[in-house]
């Protein structure tokens, strides 16, 4: 490794200053991984991003014992190993919560309960992060169907690193702001001596939930049956135009006519009415 400055003239602002880094970080190592995320996930990084990109790969350098970027970048491009889904894992956003936009839980709640006679129901979480949107799925289920509401939970992500967070349950209490005391005391369990301060999901919750590592623009998914609501939240926003025409055009593809899409607060397909229609605040009706 080495540690030579880097005196780069950066897009975001940082014009001819000496960087007090690691390693050589240049426009052209930015570029590159630009094209290469975007071929991989779709993910679009504007050119602000120089910052966050070249924090989270350099880790990825000592890691694997690169000494710069271009070495770094040239020994992925040329496989196909796993160390494309590490890249992957450090350039993807997790930014989650219990009940996070809460008005979508209500509308799902009603849903379930104005069709509570269909029995049986299949429903995506697309973006599972690290688990506190599925679980926050199923708790609203439970509470508008019953102890057995007859639903199975997919639960996918690009990042493997937090679906396996997600698939453990186990969480900071602090982090259950929007947990009430009746889900507490129904959906988790309070850890004890060393695992003070700790919850986890209780089994029975986690039994409802098939966890998947799903990539929206590159993968077959591996579904057989079609889905009644996908919660689809926050993905969006980090791609481009086509490639979001892409992602819900597949959406659609896998989703029962009439079933529900639930998007995130910033996300908006009025140019996809020929796919969905707004049914709500961020909530689309499969055409």
């Amino acid at each position: 490794m080495t540690d030579s400055l880097a005196f780069t003239t950066l897009r975001d602002g940082n014009s001819s200053e000496a960087q007090g880094r690691e390693f050589a970080w240049t426009d052209a190592d930015f570029d590159r991984v630009q094209k290469l995320i975007y071929q991989r996930a779709g993910i679009s990084l504007h050119n602000g991003k120089h910052a966050m990109v070249y924090s989270r790969l350099s880790r990825r350098l000592r890691e694997t014992g690169h000494r710069s970027f271009n070495e770094y970048l040239g020994w992925l491009e040329s496989s196909d190993g796993p160390e494309w889904q590490e890249f992957i894992n450090a350039l993807t956003t997790n930014l989650t919560s219990f009940f996070r936009e809460d008005h979508h839980f209500k509308i799902f709640h009603e849903y379930l309960r104005r069709h509570k006679q269909k029995g049986k129901w299949k429903v995506w979480c697309c973006a599972a992060s690290t688990g506190e949107e599925p679980y926050s799925i199923l708790m609203t289920a439970i509470d508008a169907l019953g102890t057995n509401p007859g639903l199975t939970l997919v639960a996918s992500d690009i990042d493997s690193k937090v679906l396996a967070t997600a698939a453990n349950g186990i969480y900071r209490i602090e982090n259950l702001r929007n947990i009430n005391n009746d889900q507490f005391r129904n959906f988790f369990l309070r850890g004890k001596g060393s695992n003070a301060g700790m919850v986890r999901i209780k089994p029975e919750l986690q039994k409802l939930v098939d966890f998947k590592i799903v990539n929206l623009v590159r993968d077959s998914w591996p579904f057989q049956e079609l889905f009644d609501v996908v919660f689809c939240r926050n993905v969006m926003i980090y791609f481009d135009g086509p490639t979001q025409r892409s992602v819900l055009e597949r959406i659609h593809r896998v989703m029962s006519p009439g079933g529900l899409l639930f998007v995130g607060h910033a996300e908006n397909f009025s140019e996809s009415r020929d796919l969905f229609v707004l049914r709500g605040k961020t909530v689309y009706e499969r055409a």
